[in-house]
């Protein structure tokens, strides 16, 4: 059954840049990502394209030259999308698509899309839906009969056909409805957090599928969905939890990403509002990523943008159990080796950075009682400084 639900899964090429900003090396990683948000979406990528470029085409982002590379590798290969891992301009993507014959999306409608597929609440579909109107909106002219003549797969998730008569009007009252709705939301969910009492406020953060979740369920002893995938959580989650005589909020969130849609920042106000209004912020790294330095990077840059870059913040790298130093052998080494390597690492980052570090594998659990203790301090800390009268503690 799996063999089979592969082979019909829409086949896809992907085309990344190298540019003065990001080498070849970067672009790499990066079409790895983009390969693995591809899968996420339930297509399949069965070649990746590199151009080197000092500055994008404006007509096509790309050269022609490889233009006519992709256009033939299609008629050899029958190839279903072209997906590139920047955002192109509605002229690019309509000119591209008319050159090579093929569907064309870019970074942010499939990453969209992921999110059309994940949201499961109704205040997940609003924000997704806000998102993807946002986007479409500058793109309506020749957009609506490309969704009609594909009629489905990856980056038609959504809004989808109902609207491909309508212009620009009725999609922009569509956004003001969702905004008002969203806006609802956003009230409520206020309320809700101011609800919550005095009790601090722990959020996990992060990278996409750094373990997250799962992190979560260890230290909750919840139950919350946690999947190999991009994006597998995108509601926010909420659970109290207490180590020793001390409860606190601990708050799983959603995803960052490397050029996250700025729609999808906009819609996830409520959800990112979380992030913002914690007491206390666990970056979760995945040490086992070959680029987990740049995810870093990113998460911290993210987190600066929504005003949440001087919340305390403990770095808690996630699944030692993988790391491997650079050992294509690491699976089979000794575990005082892996320890060794990973006792290494953290000296590495704390001489680098002076910041408070875990190394944890939430899997197998390792080092969890030391993340629950440092936690409990941290919280407590806290609760102290704030309730510095409040004697429950002692």
């Amino acid at each position: 059954m799996l063999e089979k639900k592969s082979f019909n899964a829409e086949r896809v090429v992907l085309v990344g840049v190298v540019t003065q900003e990001q080498d070849e090396k970067q672009v790499d990683e990066y079409l790895d990502e983009l390969a693995f948000l591809t899968k996420t979406a339930g297509a399949r990528p069965v070649k990746k394209f590199k151009q080197q470029l000092t500055r994008p085409n404006p007509k096509t982002f790309i050269g022609s030259g490889k233009i006519s590379e992709i256009r033939e590798y299609n008629r050899e290969h029958n190839i279903d999308t072209l997906i590139f891992d920047e955002e192109l301009t509605p002229s690019q993507l309509r000119n591209v698509e008319k050159l090579t014959r093929i569907k064309v999306m870019d970074r942010t409608n499939l990453i969209l899309d992921i999110f059309a597929r994940r949201a499961k609440t109704a205040h997940a579909k609003t924000q997704v839906e806000l998102a993807q109107y946002e986007y479409l909106l500058p793109r309506l002219t020749g957009m609506w009969t490309h969704l009609e003549r594909q009629r489905g797969g990856i980056g038609t998730r959504g809004p989808g056909e109902r609207e491909i008569e309508t212009d620009r009007r009725i999609v922009r009252d569509k956004i003001t409805r969702l905004k008002h709705q969203l806006a609802k939301i956003d009230k409520q969910k206020a309320t809700q957090r101011k609800n919550r009492g005095k009790l601090v406020r722990v959020a996990l953060v992060g990278y996409t599928n750094v373990g997250k979740s799962t992190l979560m369920n260890v230290l909750s002893k919840s139950d919350v969905f946690e999947e190999n995938k991009l994006f597998a959580t995108l509601d926010t989650t909420v659970r109290k939890v207490a180590i020793y005589n001390l409860p606190f909020l601990l708050t799983d969130t959603v995803g960052f990403i490397r050029k996250l849609p700025h729609s999808l920042v906009e819609s996830f106000k409520s959800t990112l509002d979380e992030v913002r209004e914690a007491d206390i912020l666990l970056h979760v790294v995945d040490v086992s990523h070959p680029g987990f330095n740049e995810q870093i990077r990113i998460v911290n840059q993210t987190l600066r943008d929504i005003g949440a870059g001087d919340t305390p913040t403990y770095m808690v790298f996630n699944k030692i159990d993988l790391y491997q130093n650079g050992d294509p052998n690491y699976k089979e080494r000794d575990p005082d080796e892996l320890i060794r390597s990973y006792s290494e690492l953290k000296e590495s980052w704390m001489a680098r950075t002076n910041q408070a570090s875990l190394f944890v594998s939430a899997k197998n659990k390792t080092n969890i009682q030391q993340l629950r203790e440092s936690l409990y301090h941290a919280v407590k800390k806290v609760h102290v400084k704030r309730y510095p009268y409040d004697d429950f503690l002692y």
